[in-house]
């Protein structure tokens, strides 16, 4: 294919992106099942060439971006509170299900070797992050759920990545030690964090000298490729190397970079982010072409393997209900015997934890990696896309009515000691504060007595609003209301100043941030 054309097609996903992602809001239905379904179909149109996905470019190009922004996202505080349980999904429940799947995969198959059973296993064990991320950016979850299966999602790859990589080797071999392959995760998980750790920090210096903040944004979004590609090189971990750095830098953000870089750098990062993600699962889809045509069409594929892949999925997704429910169990126990602080989820936390696992762009492209002769490499290949298919169109559209099924409450312990009101009241108590140190010069004369009164009136409100939250609720909406609208009315003015050529486009542009920010402010303080 000509650069041209290849450059075309690019253009041509894009603005399928945006005409699928509108639709799905359209329709009510998740982004990802609109973009994964148009893909698919898209694939099948005559004249468009067969979409050929690289897994290695696949995974150099996407995966870095998407685990560095969930980890820029993420609470740092919640993530270590709850280090064991996500330890116990990303981890126990990756080797629990890849066993699962092996077993019954060798049942349907006694000719294909355990080795490539596992293979298959380790391939479809892990939820993607990706998946995971656009199923749960629809949904409202409490806090510890949420906290689990965003930490759950970040490191979990590494582990489906290690066994991976030991199935393939014993399938080549014949050989296999779980002893090596404990070890072996042990020292790319701990490299990987050394690595993190150094790119992170050698951000965090970089960023205090640079000084430009445009040079600073375009430091910060190269940092999750820095960091995966020099930890694949060292031959550790490049997804855990990803992650801490962008642990490090979620931590440091708030001190090192200033408001303009935030709101710049978040605006830039935002699109690329929405962009990498759709594109995802366009590809996704459009590998469907190749992927049935390896397996001999459609007929083929369903006669031959419709009930084994069938049987694969149900093993997966009962697989994960019975480690996250065993897990729960054994929180239950512990806690009974006052072992443990942390409460059990309860039915409906661990039926959610379980329906969430939905796969992606991870276990396409290990699927996708696997060598020519391979035992069973066709049967593995189109088992992955229809566990990705299963999952993104099962269970990504059905995980909000589960969610509203278990009628989940948020517990004490994980709710702030603070509400927001609260805080923004400490906040402006230590504002008012200084406030009064410098409203008075050096023999005691007040200078800035409508600053201080300023900053004093808005500490009043402020506290009282906390006090009295509910009972100002609709009154502060209509408050914002009016803002909101003098701000439309004063953009309607400002533009018919600089189409009338009254004033340049310094003034336009000027006038028309500081309208940007009262909008934004506005908009932030009603929701």
């Amino acid at each position: 294919m000509e650069p041209t054309h290849l450059f075309e097609l690019v253009i041509a996903m894009f603005l399928a992106i945006i005409a699928l992602h509108y639709a799905a809001h359209r329709l009510g239905l998740p982004p990802s099942v609109a973009l994964l379904t148009g893909g698919a179909l898209l694939a099948f149109v005559p004249g468009l060439p067969a979409i050929s996905v690289d897994p290695e470019l696949v995974l150099v190009i996407f995966l870095p971006p998407l685990l560095m922004d969930g980890a820029w996202s993420i609470a740092v505080a919640r993530l270590r509170r709850h280090v064991i349980g996500i330890a116990s999904l990303a981890v126990g429940a990756v080797f629990f299900t890849c066993a699962v799947v092996a077993v019954v995969a060798h049942l349907i198959f006694p000719s294909i070797p355990w080795a490539a059973c596992a293979a298959l296993g380790a391939i479809v064990a892990p939820p993607d992050a990706v998946a995971a991320r656009a199923v749960l950016q629809r949904v409202r979850l409490p806090r510890r759920l949420q906290i689990l299966l965003e930490g759950e999602s970040l490191l979990n790859d590494a582990s489906g990545l290690v066994l991976f990589r030991f199935a393939v080797a014993a399938a080549a071999t014949g050989a296999f030690s779980a002893a090596e392959a404990g070890g072996s995760f042990l020292v790319l998980a701990l490299g990987g964090a050394v690595v993190g750790i150094v790119v992170g920090t050698a951000w965090f210096k970089l960023v205090r000298l640079l000084g430009d903040e445009y040079l600073i944004i375009a430091a910060s979004v190269l940092l999750g490729w820095i960091a995966y590609l020099a930890g694949e090189q060292l031959h550790v971990s490049g997804v855990i190397a990803t992650v801490t750095a962008g642990l490090i830098m979620s931590w440091h953000q708030h001190t090192v970079l200033s408001a303009a870089m935030r709101m710049r750098g978040t605006s830039f990062w935002t699109v690329m982010i929405f962009l990498m993600e759709a594109a995802v699962f366009i590809l996704i889809g459009l590998s469907l072409r190749d992927v049935v045509e390896r397996g001999g069409g459609f007929t083929t594929v369903i006669a031959t393997m419709g009930l084994p892949m069938l049987a694969i999925l149900i093993a997966l997704v009962l697989a994960r209900f019975a480690w996250v429910f065993a897990c729960d169990f054994v929180v239950r126990f512990c806690a009974a015997m006052g072992f443990a602080r942390v409460r059990p989820l309860g039915v409906g936390g661990a039926a959610v934890l379980s329906w969430a696992g939905v796969r992606g762009v991870v276990t396409l492209a290990l699927a996708l990696s696997l060598p020519e002769g391979f035992p069973g490499r066709d049967f593995i290949l189109v088992t992955s896309f229809a566990v990705i298919l299963g999952t993104v169109l099962i269970q990504g559209t059905t995980l909000g009515r589960v969610i509203a099924w278990a009628r989940l409450v948020e517990p004490e312990s994980e709710r702030a000691r603070l509400t927001m009101s609260q805080a923004e009241a400490a906040m402006a108590q230590a504002q008012v504060g200084v406030v009064q140190n410098l409203a008075y010069d050096a023999e005691g004369k007040l200078i800035h007595p409508q600053l201080l009164e300023r900053y004093q009136r808005r500490a009043t409100s402020i506290m009282d609003y906390a006090e009295k939250t509910e009972q100002y609720m609709p009154v502060l909406h209509a408050h914002f209301d009016v803002i909101l609208e003098a701000v439309a009315i004063g953009r309607r003015e400002l533009i018919r100043l600089h189409r009338a050529g009254e004033i340049d486009d310094e003034t336009l542009l000027e006038l028309e941030r500081d309208l940007d920010l009262e909008e934004l402010s506005a908009i932030s303080a009603k929701a």
